[in-house]
C-alpha cells in the first residue's frame, strides 16, 4: 500500500476571494464544494494526477499569526518571466514579504491573506513542473522528514542532506515536495498542510494504521464529524488522509 500528495489545504477568512487570486496567479480554474470550500485546479485536470497538486482553501475564522510552515515556490522560465509574474502578482494583491531570507535570487511574497510563497528565479529543474515548482516544508530535520514521507508515499526520493530534502511523483511529473530546515519550530496549528490520499481499493482503516507505525501520531482533536483522517508527521505538522479515489 501507498499514499500520494493530491492536494494542499489552505485555511482562508474569505475563502472565495483567496480562491480567485490563486486561480489568477496559477492559471487554473475555480470550483466549490459549497459554501466555505473553494477547489482550485488546472483547467480540464482529472483529478486526481500527480501533474498538479490542487489547492482546497477553506473558510477560517482566526487569523493568521505567525510564518506559516508549508508555502509554495512558484516557477519561472526567464528572469523577464520571474518580473513579470512578480508585477503581476502585485496587481493581484500580493505584496513583498521579509522572512528574513537576505539578498537571495528568488522573490518572497505574500497573497491576500498573508500566507508567503516564494515566486523563484529559472532553475532548470522546475522547468516542468507547471506553475509549482514546489510544496515546501519548513522542518529542523530534513533526513527525518525524508525517513517518514519516502515510506507513507510512493513519491520518489531525489535527494536528502542535512538541509534539504525533496521528493517527486513516482511519474516523475508535477512539483516537487521539499522539506528545508529551518531555525524555528512548530507553535500554532498549521494553517496550510498536505492532503495524501491511498489509490483505489486500499483499506483506508489499513493505511492509517500503516502510516501510524511510520510515526505519525494523533493530533488530539474530534474527528466524529469528518469522512477522513487527520494526523500528524514526526514533526507535528497535521495532514489529511482522504478517501481512496
Amino acid at each position: 500500500m501507498a499514499t500520494r500528495l493530491v492536494q494542499i489545504n489552505m485555511k482562508a477568512q474569505d475563502d472565495s476571494a483567496l480562491g480567485r487570486f490563486w486561480a489568477e496567479a496559477l492559471g487554473w480554474g475555480v470550483d466549490s464544494e459549497g459554501p466555505g470550500v473553494t477547489n482550485l485546479e488546472p483547467v480540464g485536470f482529472a483529478y486526481p494526477d500527480p501533474a498538479a497538486v490542487c489547492i482546497d482553501i477553506v473558510a477560517r475564522p482566526e487569523v493568521k499569526t505567525v510564518k506559516n510552515r508549508v508555502h509554495l515556490d512558484l516557477a519561472t522560465t526567464s528572469t523577464a518571466h520571474q518580473t513579470e509574474l512578480v508585477a503581476r502578482l502585485k496587481d493581484l494583491g500580493a505584496t513583498l514579504a521579509d522572512v528574513g531570507q537576505g539578498d537571495v535570487p528568488w522573490t518572497v511574497m505574500a497573497d491576500p491573506e498573508g500566507n508567503e510563497f516564494c515566486v523563484l528565479e529559472p532553475r532548470p529543474i522546475y522547468q516542468d513542473t507547471g506553475p509549482i515548482a514546489a510544496v515546501v516544508v519548513d522542518c529542523t530535520d530534513p533526513r527525518r522528514m525524508a525517513q517518514f514521507w519516502d515510506q507513507a508515499m510512493d513519491w520518489t526520493l531525489h535527494e536528502v542532506t542535512d538541509d534539504h530534502a525533496s521528493m517527486r511523483s513516482a511519474k516523475d511529473v508535477g512539483p516537487y515536495l521539499e522539506f528545508i530546515r529551518t531555525p524555528d519550530t512548530k507553535s500554532v496549528w498549521n494553517r496550510v498542510h498536505l492532503d495524501i490520499s491511498p489509490y483505489p481499493g486500499d483499506d483506508l482503516e489499513a493505511e492509517e494504521a500503516r502510516l501510524r507505525a511510520l510515526g505519525a501520531s494523533d493530533p488530539g482533536i474530534d474527528q466524529s464529524a469528518i469522512s477522513w483522517t487527520v494526523l500528524t508527521d514526526p514533526e507535528g505538522n497535521e495532514f489529511c488522509l482522504l478517501n481512496p479515489r
